[in-house]
């Protein structure tokens, strides 16, 4: 209880001890971006197998979130809990395997710090409270949707559809918005974009997007309400032109190359749950249209 106390008195002190937290979940999202995919194509495999009565391999080791312990890809190295801590360990290592030395990838620091970061913001502006609670979980999992997503252009079920329940479930607190709201932002977070995909499917005969990305936007309708839908769907194309350039700039993507829609809804709908009333306040101030 001294604890709690002192978080919730000391600003300074709950900010820091977020950003610790925000580090070492930071490095339980390494794993799940990278093992949950493969948990699905593995499922997806043996259901395949199921319905076309097939054997299936022996040899396959158990993989989940939690076993077996992380190792280096390259020479099987068990990776001892000093080399696994966030940051510190990458810059002690100086980027390699102590076994073999070969490379890490600079991504696994990057979203160790990205997690921290975010982690610090969201404490920062909400401050300690239930609020702060609900959106450090949001933000964890729209980290881990987006980076799935530029991995393999896949929004995972398993994510997104908990998450939708969880923000219909904070409505009849209300946290962030509250049950009419929610349950009509769910509802229409997912229909304006599975309408946007039938109509450019009817135009040009291609798909335009994923049915993971209607999922998502009714994530973000149940957790936000309905009002702040189109301030989510203008700020992702915003994002999307930027980021989507600078990537076609500097990775020399084709203008036809498929590129994820998840990350710039997720950046988009993070952004409006911190500021989102706050942005909408200031443009009908600017457009006049405020009483």
């Amino acid at each position: 209880m001294e604890l709690l106390s002192l978080l919730e008195q000391s600003p300074a002190f709950f900010v820091a001890t977020v950003l610790v937290v925000g580090l070492m979940v930071g490095s339980f999202l390494n794993v799940v971006i990278h093992r949950l995919p493969i948990m699905m194509q593995r499922e997806w495999q043996t259901q395949a197998r199921d319905f076309l009565e097939l054997e299936h391999p022996a040899d396959q080791a158990t993989l989940t979130l939690a076993t077996p312990a992380s190792r280096c890809p390259h020479c099987g190295h068990k990776i001892r809990f000093y080399e696994n801590i966030p940051v510190l360990s990458y810059l002690w290592l100086r980027g390699k395997c102590s076994a073999c030395g070969t490379p890490i990838s600079v991504r696994y620091p990057l979203v160790e710090v990205l997690t921290g970061v975010l982690s610090a913001v969201v404490a920062w502006h909400f401050g300690f409270g239930w609020q702060a609670g609900a959106a450090l979980l949001l933000t964890w999992a729209l980290i881990a949707l987006s980076m799935i997503d530029i991995d393999h252009q896949l929004l995972p079920d398993s994510i997104t559809l908990p998450f939708l329940w969880l923000g219909l479930l904070l409505s009849l607190f209300p946290v962030f918005a509250d049950m009419h709201a929610s349950l009509i932002g769910a509802i229409a977070g997912y229909l304006s974009l599975w309408i946007v995909y039938q109509l450019f499917k009817l135009v040009t005969g291609k798909e335009g997007m994923g049915f993971g990305d209607f999922k998502l936007l009714a994530l973000l309708g149940a957790w936000m309400g309905w009002q702040l839908l189109p301030m989510i769907v203008l700020l992702s194309s915003a994002v999307g032109a930027v980021l989507g350039g600078t990537m076609m700039i500097i990775q020399g993507r084709g203008r036809h190359q498929p590129m994820p829609f998840g990350p710039y809804l997720a950046i988009a709908g993070w952004i409006a749950l911190l500021w989102g009333e706050r942005i909408s306040s200031a443009y009908l101030r600017w457009s006049g249209l405020a009483g």
